[in-house]
């Protein structure tokens, strides 16, 4: 059964049905508010932190993917850098630097204006995109602020086609 086959209704609120794909893959998650939900997701590289808030203000369901890094000073600007060039690739989310919280941060908004729902399918390619592309463009990250790659050598290994099998 496809995860939208229950949302029939018009007036689903959306942090429902994130709860509900939350639920379906087993993430361990937290309904922080009736406008939010917080969750952590496995992944290869990392675990991540996801949040998603529903603004009906601007009707914008907002989702942000954490993951710790601490780089030393001396290396910030070389991750400023691949944050650029990773932003330059990313044609729905972009990532950022929160330095005071030591946090790489993944965010994408999905505008629903005019009274739009999204779908259970839609919430949950928007979640596993983001969990998708942190792990794509961790290895660069890590290889910019520890390894002391330079950031266009150290993309390379996030857009770098793979042959064969391990």
């Amino acid at each position: 059964m496809a995860l939208s086959e229950q949302y029939l209704e018009e007036d689903i609120h959306p942090i429902d049905i994130v709860e509900h794909i939350a639920e379906h893959h087993d993430w361990d998650f937290d309904r922080i508010a009736e406008d939010q939900i917080a969750m952590v997701v496995e992944g290869q590289w990392r675990t991540y932190s996801i949040t998603l808030a529903w603004s009906p203000y601007d009707e914008t369901l907002r989702l942000i993917c954490t993951f710790d890094m601490e780089p030393p000073k001396d290396r910030m600007p070389a991750l400023y850098e691949s944050l650029n060039g990773v932003n330059d690739q990313c044609w729905a989310g972009a990532f950022t630097y929160w330095e005071e919280a030591k946090l790489v941060v993944y965010r994408y908004g999905l505008v629903l204006a005019g009274g739009n729902v999204a779908s259970a399918e839609q919430i949950d390619t928007m979640i596993t995109c983001a969990v998708m592309s942190a792990e794509r463009y961790y290895p660069a990250f890590q290889l910019v602020v520890w390894g002391n790659r330079d950031p266009q050598d150290a993309l390379q290994v996030a857009i770098a086609e793979a042959y064969g099998r391990a």
